[in-house]
């Protein structure tokens, strides 16, 4: 029997987590712009034209200037470590190699995390030098675009790191009874935020002219805004995060590093024991390769294949933004009463729905094309919000970061085949239509396997506590 010393303990406790999860749901807010902004709407391009003026430099010392159209695929060579390709390749490149270089690096990163439990500090580090290296993307102008390259690859690292870092903490803050609405709550206002910050560079953007600026000097203050909104909005969270655990180990320093690598081997020997935590893992793969692959190449069926104006595509990126808010806390709402899993299953359905819908869209038809983005609203930030609640739920308790290292090394090692498939579908029909039909397979794959995935027993099997309904 409880004692009213129990109960009053059970409050502050309480307490103590609503504050926590308050706080923490503002990481969420903070690195958004990173993703968002400036990998998928700003830096794509600007570096790609800062590369094409290196060349155009380059050829012109020559004589020649095979750039003149700005096409920055026709014989607009650039050089970086003596690779010579051409400058409209420099970003999908970029991209590979910042992904290969995230995978060698978070898994360490979530060891140390484990090993020193020091991950409030950890956080605010990668936190401040990765919007550091945001805000220095603004000094890349003219043809220096190498400096770009090192200034991405750098803010890269860091927001990879501290999602990772970012993500330990939410079994930490949260009882699994309240994991899906923290989650959920968390990533809803992450797309909330990061509309606010978008609708407020594209306004910038589209008004360039009227303000006297260049559109490179739109997507340059693009970036500082990015990088101070991203440190502005990690000091709530660092205020209000405590550490939860006690260090795994007792190393200081630089033997911190080979700690890490040693905490990395325990945990790597230790996963077979716990294969249904690896179905989830492997299930949850295949499904957000599906949902990544429909967001990066949204924005490409819209324009070659439907042909929407550049004004069509922003305004579907800021509607697909803010309903995503909707759709992340209705994703918590549902779970709180049927369980996250039947939840999962119902949005994978959702999205088979409307990736259907998007193949019948008539080209010019914004209406419909709006509806659609709707769709992919409400189901994008929840599906991954519910399966990050779902996942902390089968990691074995002092091994948070290294599991969800090897949750984000793994979205990333495989986010290659649905563009695989798209590319290749649509090279093979000669149209972008059965190209965005072919990913429902991902979909269709995810919600099956997730069928057979037995939760509670994963949940039992690492020794946490079951929350009454998954």
């Amino acid at each position: 029997m409880k004692s009213k010393g129990d109960d009053a303990t059970d409050v502050d406790n309480a307490g103590r987590r609503k504050k926590e999860q308050r706080g923490w749901v503002w990481y969420d807010v903070a690195n958004s712009v990173f993703p968002t902004s400036v990998i998928t709407v700003f830096l794509s391009l600007y570096l790609t034209s800062i590369a094409t003026n290196a060349a155009k430099a380059d050829t012109a010392l020559n004589g020649t200037n095979p750039c003149a159209n700005d096409n920055a695929f026709a014989n607009c060579d650039v050089t970086i470590l003596g690779l010579q390709f051409p400058s409209g390749s420099l970003w999908g490149y970029l991209l590979s190699i910042a992904t290969v270089v995230q995978v060698i690096v978070l898994p360490v990163m979530g060891a140390i995390a484990d090993r020193t439990q020091n991950k409030k500090k950890m956080l605010g580090f990668f936190a401040f030098t990765g919007s550091a290296a945001t805000i220095a993307l603004a000094a890349v102008e003219g043809t220096n675009w190498k400096l770009g390259v090192v200034f991405f690859i750098l803010a890269n690292i860091c927001y990879g790191s501290s999602v990772v870092v970012y993500y330990a903490f939410l079994p930490e803050i949260a009882t699994p009874d309240e994991r899906d609405a923290v989650s959920s709550r968390g990533w809803a206002f992450g797309y909330l935020g990061g509309g606010v910050a978008l609708a407020i560079q594209l306004g910038i953007t589209l008004s360039a002219d009227s303000l006297g600026i260049t559109s490179g000097d739109a997507a340059r203050i693009a970036f500082v805004i990015s990088g101070i909104w991203w440190a502005a909005f990690t000091i709530i969270p660092l205020r209000a995060l405590t550490e939860h655990q006690r260090p795994h180990g007792g190393e200081q320093g630089a033997s911190v590093v080979s700690a890490g690598f040693k905490e990395l081997g325990t945990t790597l020997r230790q996963a077979k024991a716990f294969p249904l935590t690896l179905a989830f893992l492997g299930t949850y793969l295949i499904y957000t390769d599906g949902i990544a692959t429909v967001a990066n190449v949204s924005a490409q069926y819209g324009s070659v294949e439907l042909k929407f104006t550049q004004q069509t595509l922003i305004t579907v990126i800021l509607i697909v933004q803010f309903v995503a808010f909707i759709g992340g806390v209705l994703h918590g709402y549902v779970a709180k009463r049927v369980g996250a899993k039947k939840t999962i299953l119902g949005s994978l359905v959702v999205w088979i729905v409307v990736i259907t819908a998007a193949f019948f869209v008539e080209a010019g038809d914004e209406t419909s094309f709006y509806l659609v983005a709707a769709g992919i609203g409400i189901v994008l930030g929840g599906t991954n919000a519910l399966s990050r609640s779902l996942f902390s739920q089968m990691v074995p308790p002092g091994r948070e970061a290294q599991y969800f290292s090897l949750y984000e090394v793994g979205e990333r090692s495989t986010s290659w085949l649905g563009p695989l498939v798209f590319a290749g579908v649509g090279q093979a029909t000669g149209s972008l239509r059965p190209a965005i039909l072919a990913l429902i397979i991902f979909f269709v794959a995810g919600f099956i396997l997730l069928i057979f995935v037995p939760v509670r027993r994963a949940i039992k099997a690492v020794g946490n506590e079951e929350p009454a309904l998954v």
